[in-house]
Parts: structure tokens; C-alpha cells; sequence
């Protein structure tokens, strides 16, 4: 998951990393910040080296706080993928003349109209303030999480073209106009003895039933709008592949 961010850091065992391990996973922070953050200065990075301590986790979520880390320390991968980006985003900073004429394998042969074609394919899915500007939407809208922060963002996209655009929100506003219905026509099934009771208990009957419809309805736009983003897949355009 972070093997490709780990190499252009020259991490020493990118493909090997586990950061489920506690022991790997407090030296990895300590490499991190002394060998490419570099925010706190020399001095005062005693607490976080202290790898033994049993009050490192409090050090690591103050260290968290002070770099602006979006995720709770329990989000241990979501945080981890932040601050290589942000380790990422340094790196670059502090060598921009190195790497601004590189160019990707394959990018000279791109077909620009295949770029213009998917307006997402020019986000910088791996920039820290994108993933947590989509987490903080996605937690806004009440949209389930996904390990794609870019397959989330087509799921905002379709929610707020469903939902959000002023013609559905106009369309939502509109109140609605019962039909009337004749009482004597559905069957209740039972009789109370009462006849108005056995009026209320037909009206009853009718609301549920008008329940049950509008939960089918929004059951079948969930459907669609999980078929819209599973019948999506990723495409390769720089190899010409579509799919993983």
C-alpha cells in the first residue's frame, strides 16, 4: 500500500514495512521525522525517539496535532499514506531543481486527449489536503469510506448531482398532493366492531403501504448509484488497461 511513497523516500525495506507492528511502526515515525519532515526542531524530538515510553502514543498524537494531521491516531493507515504524502511533498520541495525536468515513464507518449477526457485523471489523488478535503466531505454527506479516496469522491459527485443541484432541491421542496381514496374499495381483513375505528385502521394500513413504496424507491437509488461506481474501473491511461 505505501511501497511506491516509501521508495521515493529510499526507505530502507519499503516492501517489507508493516505498520500494524508497533515496534516498525514507532522507529518508521522517528526515521520520518528526523530523516524528512523535519518539523520539530533537533531538541525537541526527545519524546517521539523514545520509542519505549508508555507515554510515546500521547507524544505521537501531539505530533499528529502539530503537523495538521487530519485522522485520529486509531486511523493508523490513513495516517501513515498522510505523512508519506507530506514527507512526499517536502522531499520534492527540498529538491525541486532535481526532480522538476523528470518526467514519468511513458508520459511523453500520452495521449492528451484521453487526459481531457477524465477530468479527475489530472488530481493529485496522493496530495494530503485532497485526501482530507474528500474525508471531510464524506463525512459531511454521511458517505461510507473506501481505501480509493478517488472512488469516494465519484460517490460525492453522484450524490451531489442526485441530490444537491438546485433542481432536485426544488423538486424535494414541492409539497405533494394526496390523491383521494375511496375507503370501501381496500379490504382491511379484520373487523373491530367499530366503524370508525375500522376507518383508521384502513388509513393506517394505506400510510404503511405508502412507506414501504418510497423505501423501495430510495433502496433502488442506492443500487444505481453503487452499480454507477463498481461498473467504473480504474484506468491505466499511461499502459492502456483498464481495471487494476
Amino acid at each position: 500500500m505505501f511501497r511506491r511513497k516509501l521508495s521515493a523516500l529510499d526507505y530502507h525495506n519499503p516492501a517489507g514495512f508493516n505498520c500494524r507492528d508497533e515496534t516498525e511502526f514507532r522507529n518508521f515515525i522517528v526515521w520520518l521525522e528526523d530523516q524528512k519532515i523535519r518539523h520539530y526542531k533537533i531538541e525537541d524530538r526527545g519524546n517521539l525517539r523514545n520509542i519505549h515510553s508508555d507515554d510515546w502514543p500521547k507524544s505521537f498524537e501531539k505530533y499528529m496535532k502539530d503537523v495538521n494531521c487530519p485522522f485520529k491516531i486509531q486511523e493508523r493507515q490513513e495516517t501513515v499514506d498522510w505523512l508519506l504524502g507530506l514527507a512526499v511533498r517536502l522531499e520534492y520541495g527540498d529538491n525541486a531543481d532535481k526532480y522538476k525536468d523528470s518526467t514519468p515513464d511513458g508520459a511523453k507518449n500520452t495521449d492528451n486527449t484521453a487526459k481531457n477526457a477524465e477530468p479527475l485523471i489530472n488530481l493529485d489523488v496522493n496530495n494530503p489536503d485532497f485526501k482530507a478535503g474528500v474525508m471531510a466531505l464524506a463525512n459531511l454527506l454521511q458517505i461510507q469510506r473506501h481505501d480509493d479516496y478517488l472512488v469516494m469522491l465519484k460517490a460525492i459527485r453522484i450524490l451531489v448531482q442526485e441530490r444537491l443541484t438546485q433542481d432536485a432541491i426544488a423538486k424535494a421542496s414541492q409539497s405533494k398532493e394526496g390523491l383521494p381514496v375511496a375507503l370501501e374499495k381496500h379490504i382491511l381483513g379484520f373487523d373491530t366492531g367499530d366503524a370508525v375505528i375500522n376507518e383508521a385502521a384502513q388509513i393506517l394500513r394505506l400510510l404503511h403501504i405508502e412507506e414501504l413504496r418510497e423505501l423501495q424507491t430510495k433502496i433502488n437509488e442506492a443500487i444505481v448509484a453503487v452499480q454507477a461506481i463498481i461498473a467504473d474501473p480504474k484506468t491505466d491511461h499511461r499502459l492502456g488497461k483498464v481495471g487494476r
